[in-house]
């Protein structure tokens, strides 16, 4: 399932680049199933990374990944799905919001979505310097400011024992990116 989940990604962003760079934006999707892949998730989990950005960013809808991939899936993929027609803040608040109560699961595509962003923003910002900032739809000051609430809010309601390590590695990357 995980390769047909990877095909239908593949399909659905074709012709979609990264923000910064000609990168094809599959990249991103494949990056954040590897970190859930390395991390021991759930073949549906690592479905729903394939899939994460696919109802937010094309015209296909939850029902189609529903018919194909499954209630499960479709349920984690609708869990990190934004409403573009709200405000970049509002989408980002509703983000956390649903990372406080979120199921393990749900943390985990959310934590890795984010970790895969934020390490490509910090190669970017290597390369390109702070005017990167700029492709953006918020700058560095609302970019802080929400993943520093994602650093806040993941831990909400995990013991130790089941904090996945990515989650050390996305605070890293918080503290180094927004020093």
């Amino acid at each position: 399932m995980k390769e047909k989940a990877k095909r239908f990604a593949e399909n659905a962003h074709k012709g979609h680049f990264r923000k910064a760079g000609n990168i094809p934006y599959i990249t991103h999707p494949i990056r954040v199933a590897n970190i859930l892949e390395s991390a021991g998730a759930s073949e549906a989990l690592i479905c729903a990374a394939f899939l994460h950005d696919v109802v937010e960013d094309t015209p296909i809808e939850i029902e189609e990944i529903r018919a194909e991939f499954g209630k499960h899936v479709a349920n984690l993929v609708q869990a990190h799905t934004e409403d573009k027609s709200k405000t970049w803040k509002e989408r980002k608040q509703h983000t956390i919001d649903t990372l406080k109560t979120a199921d393990l699961e749900v943390k985990q595509l959310i934590v890795a979505d984010r970790l895969d962003n934020l390490l490509s923003l910090e190669k970017d910002l290597e390369e390109v310097g702070p005017k990167i900032w700029k492709i953006f739809n918020a700058g560095y000051k609302e970019q802080q400011w929400y993943n520093e609430a994602i650093v806040m809010n993941m831990d909400h309601g995990l013991s130790e024992v089941n904090r996945p390590q990515f989650f050390s590695e996305f605070e890293a990357a918080v503290k180094r990116v927004f020093k």
